[in-house]
């Protein structure tokens, strides 16, 4: 697959996020094989690393910055901030002080005098997006982030911020059943030139047919309090996840492959970050760097899974609380 733009540099559209290693989910790796999993990404072609303040209380920057820093010249680096652990919970903070003290601490975790790419990992609605990306401006000027990214606004938001400071990209949640930039983020990203970088381009590992239950995830596990995983809406969505399994067979490639090139196929500003903790998961997603979809492949996954046919919104209703996104208006089930 031929590389795209984030900013002006070239990277890998396929790339590895960095947040299943150590943060939201469950059966973490030891360190020597997340080491291991970060070396294998690397080695597999992928040239652009996401990881953020809050995963793993920093943890993640820091496997990162242990294990890769003598690699620092082989890949683009992304990091946010705006959302940390404090007081045993996620924090919002989009102070100015905030993020200049969050950037200072990432550097020295990732062992880098750069970071390629700093988002705002959320939008504080205490604090005017100006005043935020005012902030992230001065990092840019002085050298410290290379490029203002966004995760998980609105197009309002994106427009807002973008006449403060040009925005490199813009990183919310995109997959076959998560449709919400469809609703205008897209467009608006191609517009202004902004990558588009989506994150759960599997939905938390639904969409590769592997997780067929969440009765055995530890309590701690976010997806048990997400409505989608709920036993009535899983039975519905496993059965569409059978269903694409066989598509994915009679395209001869895998669900992972087939769900990650549908997102790539969705503009050539599109990036996915989808991350894992097995090396074979791993192998099974770089398929999609060389899989191409004709139309009749893109429409028939398009109309097998989407946001009328997936059962359960993408949140519990606390959980939106945080987003700033466009949404569906649709029933929580």
């Amino acid at each position: 697959m031929q590389k795209r733009l984030l900013g002006t540099t070239p990277v890998n559209p396929l790339g590895f996020g960095a947040m299943n290693l150590v943060h939201g989910y469950s059966h973490f790796p030891g360190e020597r094989d997340a080491a291991a999993l970060l070396h294998a990404a690397l080695d597999a072609g992928v040239d652009h690393l996401d990881t953020a303040t809050l995963y793993g209380g920093g943890r993640s920057e820091e496997l990162i910055g242990t294990h890769l820093a003598h690699r620092r010249g082989e890949y683009f680096l992304a990091s946010k901030g705006g959302l940390s652990i404090g007081e045993g919970r996620a924090m919002i903070d989009g102070r100015p002080a905030t993020l200049t003290g969050q950037i200072d601490a990432s550097l020295k975790a990732l062992q880098t005098e750069h970071i390629d790419l700093y988002y705002l990992h959320r939008l504080d609605p205490a604090v005017p997006i100006e005043e935020s990306v005012g902030a992230l401006a001065d990092a840019v000027t002085a050298g410290k982030i290379g490029g203002i990214g966004l995760s998980e606004v609105s197009v309002a938001t994106l427009q807002r911020a973008h006449a403060v400071h040009p925005i490199m990209a813009v990183q919310n949640e995109y997959s076959l059943a998560t449709r919400n930039p469809e609703l205008g983020m897209l467009d608006a990203c191609a517009r202004l030139g902004t990558a588009f970088v989506s994150f759960s381009p599997l939905y938390r590992a639904l969409l590769t047919g592997a997780l067929r239950t969440i009765e055995d995830l530890p309590a701690g596990d976010m997806r048990h309090h997400m409505p989608r995983f709920r036993a009535e809406n899983l039975r519905a969505n496993l059965a569409l996840v059978d269903a694409f399994g066989t598509l994915a067979t009679s395209l001869e490639t895998t669900p992972a492959a087939l769900a990650l090139a549908w997102v790539l196929a969705q503009g050539e500003h599109v990036h996915v970050i989808p991350g894992t903790t097995s090396a074979p998961h791993l192998t099974e997603n770089m398929g999609a760097a060389d899989l191409v979809l004709d139309a009749a492949a893109l429409a028939a996954a398009d109309a097998l899974i989407n946001q009328d046919t997936i059962a359960g919104r993408r949140y519990s209703s606390h959980q939106f609380r945080s987003i700033d996104s466009e949404d569906f208006d649709v029933v929580i089930h």
